[in-house]
């Protein structure tokens, strides 16, 4: 039966990449959505991007997808844009022509209407229609202030306690607080690139999302700490 496999953040770790869908036994039936931040920190960005399109995987934006964008498309006016670090600076130098093209076409947010799912990469704000969301909110959002307003940071409560649907939304972006299983809302960054691990949200054709979704998750050990989290 074919699968949806939403996986988590994967930071350029190619190799950890190979064995989740290894111990899947992923198949040319199944389907791949990642929720982002697919490039820099981990070895191996190129190989990641190169995977997706062999299993014809698709994908939303990340913020740190969304800088090198930023970044590239500034220098192209002979502007500064973003200030980079020196992992993202050579991930710049060494993206193909294919994968720029790849990661420009990535959206916002993506539909799974079989699953009565949405995949964002960091989360949303209760109440707002998907399509009427704030991008900043999109790609960076982590915690709801007590007056309801989003918050990049982690003083204030959890967007996805917050959220109750009715679609269920996955999302990453938050490795400090690693995986998340909200009744409406799955958490899939568990920190694979600060060593930890490369999770993903498994699901069968046309199932929806069950609630805290644990017996869902898969998950493989990083190989390493490829960066500390900080």
């Amino acid at each position: 039966m074919a699968r949806t496999v939403i996986v988590g953040d994967i930071h350029g770790c190619a190799p950890e990449l190979d064995s989740l869908l290894d111990r899947l036994a992923f198949s040319d039936g199944d389907r791949l959505v990642a929720v982002g931040d697919l490039v820099a920190r981990g070895p191996d960005t190129s190989a990641v991007l190169a995977t997706l399109r062999r299993v014809g995987a698709r994908s939303v934006v990340g913020n740190h997808d969304q800088r090198l964008l930023d970044a590239r498309a500034a220098r192209a006016q002979g502007e500064r844009g973003p200030r980079l670090s020196p992992a993202h600076e050579r991930v710049m130098a060494r993206l193909s022509e294919q994968d720029w093209e790849d990661l420009a076409a990535l959206p916002l947010s993506l539909e799974l209407p079989e699953h009565d799912a949405a995949v964002v990469h960091a989360g949303l704000v209760p109440g707002i229609p998907l399509e009427q969301q704030d991008p900043w909110v999109l790609l960076h959002v982590r915690t709801l202030r007590p007056d309801g307003t989003p918050s990049d940071r982690r003083d204030a409560q959890l967007w996805g306690e917050v959220y109750a649907g009715p679609t269920h939304v996955a999302f990453g972006h938050n490795a400090i607080d690693g995986l998340q299983l909200h009744p409406y809302a799955t958490g899939l960054d568990t920190g694979c690139v600060y060593g930890g691990k490369l999770s993903a949200l498994v699901l069968d054709a046309g199932e929806p999302v069950p609630p805290a979704a644990k017996r869902h998750i898969v998950s493989v050990d990083a190989r390493k700490e490829y960066v500390p989290l900080k």
